[in-house]
């Protein structure tokens, strides 16, 4: 989960647009539209999504309006990203962290494992307790 699937450096939002860049893997900053990319989805393997500050919640809208939109690539999660954020970004579709402190793999995985039932709907498509209970 915390290691990189792609090995391609991501390209800024604004030189995948405005240039004829055969680039794979495109950098969200905290302000960029993640709207902007979805005519391109079907030719971009990874897209990382900076997290200045751990307070900074804008990349979860990112990855989740990019997961619903139907992207299938790796969906990273950069920057100040803190082990217990990781299972709420995961919902929203993050499938790839690049966290600015080292986490430890055994305190990541009992975090991303603590909650065996969800409340609600995200992108990560895990059925919602209620409708289990009346499905």
């Amino acid at each position: 989960m915390v290691e990189n699937q792609h090995d391609e450096p991501a390209v800024t939002l604004d030189a995948f647009l405005d240039s004829q860049t055969n680039a794979t893997a495109v950098r969200l900053e905290a302000g960029d539209d993640a709207r902007a990319l979805l005519p391109y989805l079907d030719r971009i393997a990874l897209i990382e999504v900076s997290f200045p500050s751990f307070r900074d919640g804008r990349g979860y809208s990112s990855a989740r309006i990019l997961r619903e939109a139907g992207y299938t690539g790796e969906l990273r999660a950069q920057g100040d990203v803190l082990v217990d954020q990781m299972p709420l970004m995961q919902r929203c579709g993050f499938d790839s962290f690049a966290p600015e402190s080292e986490i430890d793999p055994a305190t990541l995985e009992a975090s991303l494992k603590r909650y065996e039932n969800v409340y609600q709907k995200a992108a990560d498509g895990r059925v919602p307790i209620w409708a289990r209970r009346h499905g």
